[in-house]
């Protein structure tokens, strides 16, 4: 197919390209607007390569969108472009609106009216809320308590009431917590990784009792590209990980293959509103032949061996904008915080 992913230069955007045009033997069409996250180099490989071409710009640009969608003559979208961190969703809850509703309704828009064939919206599980015991299925309410998982709840429902409403083919997806290489380092498990390498304090929140299905990057985009060909259009779809641990147990192990000392946790202050547990039920994915194959120990220890080699690619990372965010996030915190 000759598809437009958006967000394709993220963490699992970049991975997903890389996948739809090397191994799937798609054409793609990456759009996107390189913010802080977004970064040239995770798909500098595929520049030269025949079947991709690269676009610097913003979902919410209708004049943009419609352009690419027409010359290209594009066949499916996949939106993964998305702001994603909840911590930065609660310093400025306005850009993520902007991105993950407004810009989503305009990609929908455009899409619909360039007659495109599939339309697959990259969503996450957070958008259930917190559940506690059980797992959340494709039916179940949501009750999204971050400016981020709000934003991703919008936009999902703007997206299924193009199904409703013009009978345009999209499908969402909900994944679990994914990791690997070339995520950004504000999110969880990287951050606590190139702290760790640094001998670096890792700012736990509240207790670390917080559980999460972690889902290597590699399933997730196998899950993306089996809905955009199998899934049913108006349909949602759960992507789970099936390895589910509670944070202090991440944060010990990851420091347990770095050789580094469980002194180096150090309990602060809780966000406001932390999910303690997210866990989906993924049968209706599995139904149409997905099932998840990295297991979550070897998963870790290839992402760790990754960030270990490759501090040429983060170090640059932490040394700009991100030093202010963190001092906003953590410094507080850390000064203020506990060592295991």
């Amino acid at each position: 197919m000759k598809l437009l992913v958006t967000g394709g230069a993220g963490f699992i955007g970049s991975h997903l390209v890389r996948r739809l045009v090397v191994q799937g033997g798609h054409q793609v069409v990456n759009l996107d607007a390189l913010k802080y996250s977004g970064n040239p180099a995770n798909t500098h490989d595929l520049n030269s390569h025949a079947r991709y071409r690269f676009f610097h710009g913003d979902i919410a640009d209708q004049a943009l969108v419609k352009r690419l969608l027409e010359e290209h003559r594009i066949e499916g979208v996949i939106n993964a472009a998305a702001e994603t961190h909840v911590d930065r969703s609660i310093l400025d809850p306005g850009s993520f609106a902007n991105t993950d509703v407004v810009g989503t309704g305009v990609l929908l828009e455009e899409a619909r009216r360039a007659g495109v064939k599939r339309f697959v919206q990259v969503s996450t599980d957070e958008v259930y809320g917190s559940v506690e015991t059980g797992t959340s299925t494709e039916e179940d309410r949501l009750v999204p308590r971050s400016p981020y998982s709000a934003s991703k709840a919008g936009g999902d429902l703007l997206t299924l009431s193009f199904w409703t409403t013009y009978r345009f083919p999209v499908m969402v997806t909900r994944g679990s917590n994914t990791y690997g290489p070339n995520q950004y380092p504000e999110k969880f498990i990287p951050l606590f990784v190139t702290n760790a390498i640094d001998d670096q304090p890792l700012p736990l929140y509240g207790d670390g009792c917080q559980r999460r299905d972690w889902l290597a990057v590699e399933d997730h985009c196998a899950a993306i590209e089996r809905v955009l060909s199998d899934g049913e259009p108006g349909q949602i779809y759960n992507i789970g990980g099936g390895n589910e641990r509670e944070n202090l147990a991440v944060a010990e192990q990851l420091l347990s293959l770095l050789g580094k000392p469980k002194s180096l946790i150090r309990f602060v202050e809780d966000r406001p509103g932390h999910d303690r547990r997210y866990a989906v039920d993924s049968r209706k994915l599995t139904k149409i032949g997905w099932q998840p194959t990295v297991p979550f120990d070897d998963g870790l220890k290839t992402t760790v061996e990754w960030y270990r080699k490759h501090e040429s690619w983060w170090r640059p990372i932490k040394s700009g904008e991100f030093r202010a965010y963190y001092e906003a996030m953590y410094g507080k915190r850390l000064r203020e915080g506990s060592s295991a």
